[in-house]
């Protein structure tokens, strides 16, 4: 696991949608989203399951405060990750309450998850290309700092920011 821990990536699935994820420690990620149904949302400290598979391969699985169920699979040697995604139907079909820093927002994912019907849910299933991948070390409190923005992924690949 201490070759997982600390990494910052980025990937594109093959729908597009480009996602960024720092692995802070053994049980918790921060992450942003750059494109697709809900880009601009960003989380920080979010409490998850992380195994390590076999050599290379590590799975990292949770469920959000919207009702959303994650399970990414990474294989950052070959640069390739699969993931599923579960969103409620309400994060489907109310995607812009959920495009904010996540955590000033609980109260307002969570009622909106008591208000708004869960199924169906909405299931993406993809791959994806990761498109920048460097260790910053356990616990850096200043990867996934702020919230994204338009050509962050650009700044980040050309070493702008951490």
């Amino acid at each position: 696991m201490e070759k997982f821990i600390g990494n910052h990536m980025i990937y594109t699935y093959e729908n597009g949608w480009e996602y960024e994820i720092y692995i802070k420690n053994e049980n918790t990620i921060d992450y942003r989203i750059h494109s697709g149904m809900v880009a601009g949302r960003w989380v920080r400290d979010q409490k998850v399951d992380i195994v390590k598979l076999t050599e290379g391969v590590y799975k990292v699985s949770w469920t959000e405060p919207t009702g959303t169920d994650v399970s990414l699979n990474f294989m950052p040697d070959e640069k390739r990750m699969h993931g599923i995604i579960f969103f409620p139907k309400w994060v489907h079909e109310h995607p812009e309450i959920t495009v904010c820093y996540q955590n000033d927002h609980l109260d307002l994912m969570h009622e909106s998850r008591e208000k708004y019907e869960t199924y169906p849910k909405y299931v993406v299933p993809e791959f994806a290309d990761i498109t920048f991948i460097k260790n910053v070390g356990a616990n850096n409190e200043e990867v996934i700092a702020q919230a994204p923005y338009e050509g962050m992924t650009d700044d980040i690949r050309a070493g702008k920011l951490i």
